[in-house]
């Protein structure tokens, strides 16, 4: 095994398994950034209208978000490792068919939708098995790591996409990306098998019955355990107040400071800039922390930063503060993919992580509706404020009960 004191770039060097499955995330979400681009382009191109640009973002989240449990129970009921490379398999399938039809909207939107499903499937099983792959001392450093390069790929994905139009076009970018999947499915290939355990009794197996009736235990478990309620309710109510902030940053520096189009984007790339360095803060330091504090304190960044941001009195301020908060959701994704597998039997894993982000995604969905409503009601500053005190009140919700539900939960027996 790997000490937590080597560092993540030993535990890539010296664990094959967990490096297979650290490019193949990074190679999948490199290749998902790719796609959304060209497909954004080609819709506004051919559709001509904003509101096709919106269905086919909304297809790619609202979709997945919907079958969130069935998506869990699928990596809970077979071999991990197996699921990972079909749904690579598939997504590639997927877009090779859009890249060489270039279909009509209707017909383009079945078949994102379905890409996107796929890739939904994907994200639990891949956050399962680094628990399974992962020596436990050292999952917060691994995690660390798949947050630095996934968000990496998905940054660096729009420029290579810039850089592909000009020689092979949409379908080429497609093609592209569809090449991405099937080397991530040719990595997955040599990880080890990943079945998930389900010993006799354990809480969440479901004993060989229905997918169906797997999820419905998954949604179950999920809500019955205090700790895990706290967690997913918690992390919603911070992103169903928080989700607004890219629209309403494009309004603060457009309207309020009255900048220019340059303004507003480095504002947006902000949060970015500060999910790098907080991944890469994380993934050396992570080990030492308390995933519970690391948890509460990134629900407090990440809120009381957009409260600050409605007082900011210039862009450059404005920018400091969006930096800072891309720590604080560095810290919540860390600290929920670490404290999860500690609180979670192996055979529920998968679930839990498919209800919960899943939530999520609702969460940003409604977000971006009321916080919408909210922004052509008041103003920039005033969605900022009351967005970051919604989150702050939800914070503080969480650091009161969270620590005695954690106290009494059990600690499940992993493989």
């Amino acid at each position: 095994m790997i000490s937590t004191r080597d560092g993540v770039g030993r535990l890539l060097r010296r664990d094959a398994a967990f490096r297979g499955l650290f490019a193949a995330r990074t190679i999948s979400f490199l290749g998902d950034s790719l796609s959304l681009v060209a497909l954004m382009l080609h819709v506004a191109d051919t559709a001509g209208q904003a509101l096709a640009v919106a269905l086919l973002l909304l297809v790619g989240d609202l979709a997945p978000a919907l079958l969130s449990p069935l998506a869990g129970a699928v990596s809970d009921r077979w071999d991990r490792r197996k699921v990972m490379i079909v749904c690579e398999l598939v997504q590639a399938g997927l877009l090779a068919a859009i890249a060489l039809s270039l279909p009509p909207l209707p017909l383009l939107l079945v078949l994102v939708g379905a890409r996107a499903i796929a890739g939904h499937v994907f994200l639990p099983a891949s956050r399962a098995a680094v628990a399974t792959l992962v020596r436990p001392g050292d999952q917060a450093a691994a995690n660390s790591a798949l947050g630095l390069a996934t968000n990496g790929g998905e940054a660096v994905g729009p420029l290579v996409a810039a850089a592909l139009f000009p020689l092979v076009g949409v379908q080429g970018v497609l093609l592209v990306d569809a090449a991405t999947f099937l080397l991530s499915a040719l990595l997955l290939v040599r990880l080890p098998q990943l079945p998930p355990s389900s010993p006799d009794g354990e809480p969440g197996h479901d004993g060989g019955g229905s997918l169906l009736g797997g999820a419905r235990a998954g949604l179950a478990y999920l809500w019955r355990e205090p700790a895990l309620r706290i967690i997913g309710l918690g992390f919603c109510a911070v992103v169903a107040f928080n989700g607004i902030d890219d629209v309403a940053l494009v309004v603060l520096a457009k309207d309020t400071f009255d900048a220019g189009d340059s303004a507003a984007a480095a504002l947006l790339a902000a949060v970015g800039i500060g999910l790098f360095a907080g991944y890469a803060l994380l993934a050396r330091w992570s080990s030492q922390a308390s995933m519970l504090w690391l948890l509460v304190a990134g629900f407090a960044v990440s809120s009381i930063g957009n409260l600050l941001t409605g007082l900011a009195w210039a862009v450059a301020a404005a920018f400091t503060l969006q930096t800072v908060r891309g720590l604080g959701i560095a810290a919540m994704d860390v600290a929920t993919n670490t404290l999860l597998p500690r609180l979670v039997p192996d055979a529920m894993l998968g679930r839990v992580f498919g209800n919960l982000y899943g939530a999520i995604g609702l969460a940003a969905g409604v977000s971006y509706v009321a916080g919408g409503l909210l922004l052509d009601a008041t103003s920039a500053p005033a969605t900022f404020v009351i967005a970051g005190a919604g989150g702050t009140l939800a914070t503080v919700a969480v650091a009161v009960t969270l620590p005695r539900a954690l106290r009494r939960a059990p600690r499940p027996r992993q493989p």
